[in-house]
């Protein structure tokens, strides 16, 4: 173990490497608002692919995939790493077609403002904002306690060195900046990965180990078909996959892709690159299982491979946790700003560009000082996720049926919104109540939307959206 002094020492530096490359970049390319908040039509398949897999691979790899595992073995970790790589193949359609009706848009909340009204848009704000404040919390919490494991170094201290370095460079260089960083960010990333996984065979000795202690220990852990395993890894997919149509950082970058086959290079490639990482990253839960190591699910990966380990390799694992909460913690910020931007220039149109960006400012220190208080405290926010998570599901099926079915109607979105609510929370463990019945709550939650609307859709109606005024809703912000 690292000594406090060593480590604080160490994440300052790296925190402000990335923190000045952002700001000399952000520098050079100044631009106006509209290129702050969306940088449209201009990054390549390359970039895209880059700052798409940055923002996947945050801090929770290293905790969430592995701890899943302990749970519901094989078929945890293929739920987790399907409901990451679905949502990549998905957003290709859904990415051409938003683009293609609102070719002047900068988020989610604005198609849904303009296609269902006021009631649907203020539930899917709600749920958008809740999720990227809970992301927030949830990766600061992951970097402070995964250094806390290297060196006795508080929470509070971690979380704010990581924060506030964040915040120098994204609020001064928007989307641009953001993306920039990411793709600096997987140079330390990608190489770690693989390193994560070579220490990690060596450690365990291979696959034999492992196995055979599964096979004494937990053998369902290894059965893909054991209804735990099943039930667990199908909860994860519902969750994961429905959840990430929702993250803004996403459609960021729908906008800033140069044209529709950069959106479909860039997210099929980075889909399929993130699904074995995760499920590699899964099997780090299995191995902790199957040696009887020490610790708890959660660390699975750090009782595998930090046993006796080296300092150079306790310094770098700072350098790696560091720049994964940095790639994901600069695109929530990045995505907070765009959120609010288009709703302040929407109330309150004669704002100048200079005050629109400095309101949403405020707001994103206000809401980065209260995700830093949850993060020095250190509690487990999963339930807050998964109920997230929920409110994700229950809207995923109105919100995007409507990009395409001209029939569907305002109402019907927000009946089937509100039922798949209260039928997923009808299941939904209350806090502090043990999770008995999660695969239930989130099947209820996304499948009662779906037979809501379709049984709505039979009634009689001969009104029918056109799709053609949605861009004529869009502004240009600050024009």
């Amino acid at each position: 173990m690292l000594n406090s002094n060593t480590a604080i020492l160490w994440l300052s530096f790296f925190a402000a490497v990335f923190a000045v490359a952002g700001l000399v970049f952000a520098r050079r390319h100044q631009g106006d608002l509209e290129e702050f908040i969306v940088a449209r039509n201009s990054q390549t398949s390359h970039a895209t692919f880059l700052t798409l897999l940055a923002t996947t691979m945050g801090t929770w790899v290293l905790f969430g995939p592995a701890e899943s595992a302990t749970w519901g073995g094989i078929g945890a970790i293929l739920g987790y790493a399907l409901g990451t790589l679905i949502p990549s193949l998905i957003m290709i359609p859904l990415g051409t077609r938003i683009r293609e009706i609102m070719p002047t848009g900068h988020t989610l909340t604005e198609f849904v403002r303009a296609r269902y009204g006021r009631s649907v848009y203020l539930c899917v704000l709600f749920i958008m904002l809740f999720y990227l404040f809970i992301g927030l919390s949830a990766g600061l919490t992951g970097i402070a306690q995964m250094v806390a494991l290297l060196a006795p170094v508080p929470l509070w201290v971690t979380a704010s060195i990581v924060m506030l370095s964040t915040l120098l460079y994204t609020l001064y260089g928007g989307l641009k900046v953001t993306i920039f960083t990411d793709r600096m960010q997987m140079l330390v990333i990608l190489p770690f990965i693989i390193l994560m996984f070579v220490l990690g065979w060596q450690a365990t000795g291979g696959l034999a180990p492992v196995i055979d202690g599964l096979k004494e220990k937990a053998p369902q852990l290894l059965n893909p078909f054991d209804s735990q395993g099943m039930e667990t890894g199908a909860t994860f997919f519902l969750a994961v996959s429905l959840t990430g149509l929702f993250y803004q950082g996403t459609w960021q970058r729908i906008f800033a892709a140069k044209t529709d086959k950069v959106i479909r290079n860039s997210f099929i490639l980075s889909g399929l690159v993130s699904f074995p990482i995760l499920i590699a990253f899964g099997l780090f839960g299995l191995a902790f299982v199957g040696l009887s190591l020490p610790g708890s699910g959660s660390t699975a990966l750090f009782s595998v491979v930090l046993d006796n380990a080296p300092s150079w390799l306790l310094v770098g694992m700072i350098f790696f946790g560091l720049a994964l909460i940095m790639s994901s913690a600069d695109s929530t910020i990045s995505s907070f700003h765009s959120l609010f931007i288009v709703d302040l220039n929407r109330l309150f149109p004669s704002l100048t560009q200079h005050k629109l960006t400095l309101t949403s400012r405020l707001l994103i220190v206000l809401i980065s000082v209260l995700a830093l208080l949850v993060a020095a405290k250190g509690y487990s926010i999963l339930y807050l996720f998964l109920l997230a998570d929920l409110l994700c599901c229950a809207a995923a099926f109105p919100v995007f049926f409507g990009f395409y079915n001209s029939r569907y109607q305002n109402y019907q979105a927000l009946i089937s919104i509100i039922g798949g609510l209260i039928a997923g929370l009808l299941y939904f463990p209350k806090p502090g109540e043990p999770i008995a019945f999660l695969f239930e709550s989130f099947l209820l939650a996304t499948l009662t939307p779906v037979a809501t609307s379709l049984v709505l859709l039979s009634l009689p109606s001969k009104k029918s959206f056109d799709f053609s005024i949605i861009h004529k809703t869009i502004n240009k912000i600050g024009g």
